[in-house]
This record gives structure tokens, C-alpha cells and sequence, in this order.
């Protein structure tokens, strides 16, 4: 990885580590739901860590898969100079996710729809799949699972596309689903807790907050020219010193 792709791939880890509230709020019941769907029997020791590993690893397989479709239109954001465009309009729905997860404004929903289509051909399929008792069955249901309308994967999913790199768009989506691991791995272990725990207020709107401030930041700005401008000189400066000679 090369100096200049750092700072994007330690954005793509934040969006998930931040959006974690994002995920307890839209996503934690369905996780909660997935683990309390598993035999009483099984919900313990290795098989339970086995079992959610299958839901997550399937899930961040079809956020990076749908990273490289997407990339793989790269050629219409060089030629037609859409990067700044697609990350303001990512900008503008994580700022919209952010409203929406703390019930300020639900506009998020009208956007979420356009996904709605596809899921009411794959829920079918993912019901069947349960009650989960193997790992391939969780994994299988977790590869349907990441195909959920969802508000953050898609300002995500527009950001990472903006590069205009099929390879690039997808190694971010991954990154950003192992940035999302720790809260829905916890969602699931902690199952009852958890499903509680969502429904606190303070919760949500923290959640809200900090989804509407990422939002902020990866809008185009001076902000962005300085991250980028430190990240390139960064790089220039490591050139310019394997490139000095050396005096002994």
C-alpha cells in the first residue's frame, strides 16, 4: 500500500468503528434476532463465535463485492471528473443517516427504497436459511444479509467509489465492514443486553451525532485539501530520502 492510499483506507476503518452506531441502531436487531434464532445449545463457547464469524465474514464479503461492481464504473468518475460530486453526495447521506437515526428527519428512507426492490427478492432467500445451525449456513446468510438496504453502506459505497478503482472501491468496503466487526460481533454475543441497550435514547443520538459529523468531514473542503496535502508530502519527503545519496 502506497503512502498516499493510507489515509483512505484509516477513513474507510473509521466509517465502520464510527458508524458502529449506525449499526446498533439499524442493524444490532437484526443481529440480536440472527443469535437468538441459533439453538439454545449451540448459543455458547466456540460454536456461537464460529456462527457470528459466518453472519459478519458473509456480510463484509458482499459490501467489498459490491465495492468492485460499483469501482468497476471508475472510468465514468475520470473521465467525467465525478469524484467530488460522489463524495459530496456521500457527505450529504451520512448527515441524512445521521438525522434519521435520531428521528430528526427521516428523509434517509426515501433514498433507502431504491434498494428495497432488490431485498424483497433476496429476504426469501435468507429466511430459509434459518434456524442457523452451521458455519456455511451463517455465512450464506450473512453474504445475503450485506445486501440489506442500508444508509451507511451507501455514502460509504459512494465514497469508496469516487476513486474510480474497482480494486481500491473494494479493498475500502472491506476495510469499512472490518471497521463495523466489533460492534455487531458484541450485538451478537451480548443478544439480550443488547437488544435493550438500543433502545436508550442518549444512545441513538450519540450514535447520530457522530454519523453526522463524519458526514461533515468527508464533504469536499479545505479540510480534505490539508489531509491529503500532509498524506502527499508525506510521500514526497520518503522519496526525496530514498532518492538522496548517502554520505558515510
Amino acid at each position: 500500500m502506497t503512502a498516499e492510499l493510507v489515509p483512505l483506507f484509516l477513513t474507510a476503518l473509521a466509517l465502520g468503528l464510527l458508524g458502529g452506531g449506525h449499526c446498533i441502531g439499524m442493524c444490532g436487531g437484526l443481529m440480536g434476532a440472527l443469535t437468538l434464532s441459533i439453538p439454545v445449545e449451540q448459543r455458547k463457547g466456540w460454536t456461537l463465535w464460529r456462527l457470528l464469524l459466518g453472519y459478519n465474514l458473509g456480510r463484509i464479503s458482499s459490501y467489498a463485492a459490491a465495492g468492485a461492481l460499483v469501482g468497476s464504473l471508475g472510468w465514468l468518475v475520470q473521465d467525467l471528473g465525478l469524484g467530488v460530486i460522489l463524495r459530496t453526495l456521500a457527505g450529504l447521506l451520512m448527515i441524512a443517516m445521521g438525522l434519521y437515526l435520531a428521528n430528526w428527519w427521516s428523509g434517509l428512507t426515501r433514498i433507502e427504497r431504491a434498494g428495497r426492490g432488490l431485498w424483497r427478492h433476496i429476504e426469501p432467500h435468507a429466511r430459509k436459511l434459518l434456524p442457523v445451525t452451521s458455519a456455511p449456513q451463517a455465512l450464506a446468510l450473512g453474504a445475503l444479509w450485506g445486501w440489506l438496504p442500508c444508509g451507511l453502506v451507501y455514502s460509504t459505497l459512494i465514497w469508496a467509489s469516487s476513486h474510480g478503482n474497482s480494486a481500491l472501491s473494494a479493498g475500502l468496503m472491506l476495510t469499512f465492514g472490518l471497521g463495523t466487526l466489533p460492534t455487531l460481533l458484541a450485538t451478537g454475543l451480548l443478544a439480550d443486553r443488547m437488544l435493550a441497550f438500543l433502545r436508550n435514547r442518549k444512545v441513538r443520538v450519540t450514535a447520530a451525532l457522530l454519523v453526522i459529523l463524519f458526514g461533515i468531514w468527508t464533504l469536499p473542503g479545505p479540510h480534505q485539501a490539508w489531509l491529503m496535502g500532509h498524506a502527499g508530502h508525506g510521500a514526497a519527503a520518503a522519496e526525496q530520502t530514498q532518492g538522496a545519496p548517502h554520505h558515510h
